[in-house]
């Protein structure tokens, strides 16, 4: 499958560099002390195993969390980042624009700020998408933050709730619930 043909080829990777499970590469993780931020960590610290990475989990309380963030002072900082709205201006020109105090990376490529520009004012959905995929590309390229997990979230209700609608492309945006009642 492509997951053993990929590990086989990170583990080669490695292996040029000098890793090996005899001599592993090792760092430290660091990220918040909640289930959202370390979960994602304890996984990843699994995964990383695989091709001869061991590493140490750092779990901060929030303010020394955001002050380590601050700082990049990290090897790797598993951080959160929610959407909420399903558009690439929330997420794109937050995470990675060179203005943007989001980017916590520091990440600037003057070609995707051009490339945020352009594609944020496009109407035209197919070309606004590949413009995306372009950006994607050189941030792929450039492995500018690298996306370690994406997480989906879900709505359920009982039967006997009514009149809920839940939105296609947010999971923050329809919480006001003054119109829902129960049918009991």
């Amino acid at each position: 499958s492509d997951i053993e043909k990929n590990i086989a080829e990170a583990q080669a990777i490695m292996q040029k560099l000098g890793y090996s499970d005899a001599s592993p590469l090792q760092i430290k993780i660091q990220t918040r002390n909640l289930p959202t931020y370390r979960d994602p960590a304890v996984i990843l610290t699994d995964q990383l195993k695989k091709i001869y990475i061991i590493s140490e989990l750092d779990i901060l309380d929030t303010p020394r969390w955001y002050a380590r963030l601050a700082k990049k002072d990290y090897t790797i900082g598993l951080n959160v980042t929610g959407v909420s709205v399903d558009d690439p201006d929330g997420n794109l020109v937050e995470n990675y624009s060179c203005k943007s105090e989001r980017n916590y990376t520091q990440y600037c490529n003057a070609e995707v700020d051009r490339l945020l520009a352009v594609q944020s004012s496009e109407l035209d959905r197919e070309k606004r998408k590949k413009i995306v995929w372009d950006i994607e590309r050189l941030l792929v390229d450039d492995a500018a933050r690298p996306s370690i997990l994406f997480g989906a979230a879900g709505n359920c209700w009982q039967p006997y709730v009514r009149n809920f609608t839940p939105h296609d492309n947010s999971q923050y945006n329809n919480l006001r619930f003054e119109d829902v009642w129960l049918d009991r």
